[in-house]
C-alpha cells in the first residue's frame, strides 16, 4: 500500500495507522512517526506554505527513492499545510515491512528528507509575531547520512 497525501484540514493518526496496517497484511513490523506543533515553547500557532506543483509530486518522488532504498509493502506519508494550533499532527510518516529495520530506516530516510528538503515554508507565531523557520544544522547533517 502507497498512501501519500496533503490535508488542510487536522486528522486523526491513530485512524492513518489502523488503515495502514489493514491494508499490509503479513507485515512483521510498522514504525511510525508523527510530528505534532509544539505546545511548550511559546508557539502559539505554526503555518506551512507550499508551492502545489512541487509539493505533492516530490512527495511521491520521495516515496519512489523510498520504495527503491529499502524493501518495504507499504508506505504512508501524510503531511499538513495551512494553520495549525499547538498540539495538531503535522505529519505521519509509517513503514510497513516483512522486518523492522526496514521500517525504522524508511522512515527516519523520509522525515530526514521532509525536515530539510522539501517543498514547505514554516512561521510561527510567538507573543503575537510570525517569523520564518529554516532547517537546521542538525536537519542538514541528518540528511547528510543518506548520502552514502
Amino acid at each position: 500500500m502507497r498512501d501519500i497525501r496533503l490535508l488542510s484540514e487536522p486528522f486523526n493518526p491513530g485512524a492513518l495507522i489502523g488503515e495502514f496496517t489493514d491494508a499490509n497484511p503479513g507485515l512483521g513490523g510498522v514504525c511510525t512517526f508523527v510530528g505534532e506543533v509544539r505546545s511548550d515553547t511559546g508557539v502559539e500557532a505554526l503555518e506551512l506554505s507550499h508551492y502545489e506543483p512541487l509539493t505533492l509530486p516530490g512527495m511521491e518522488q520521495l516515496a519512489d527513492r523510498t520504495f527503491a532504498r529499502f524493501d518495504l509493502m507499504g508506505l504512508l506519508m501524510v503531511h499538513r499545510i495551512g494553520r495549525m494550533q499547538p498540539g495538531e499532527p503535522i505529519v505521519c510518516v509509517s513503514a510497513a515491512a516483512k522486518h523492522r529495520r526496514a521500517a525504522i530506516d524508511a522512515v527516519d530516510f523520509c522525515m530526514d528528507h521532509l525536515k530539510a528538503a522539501a517543498w514547505f515554508w514554516k512561521r510561527e507565531q510567538r507573543d503575537g509575531q510570525w517569523h520564518w523557520i529554516e532547517p537546521r544544522n542538525d536537519d542538514y547533517a541528518d540528511l547528510a547520512r543518506w548520502a552514502k
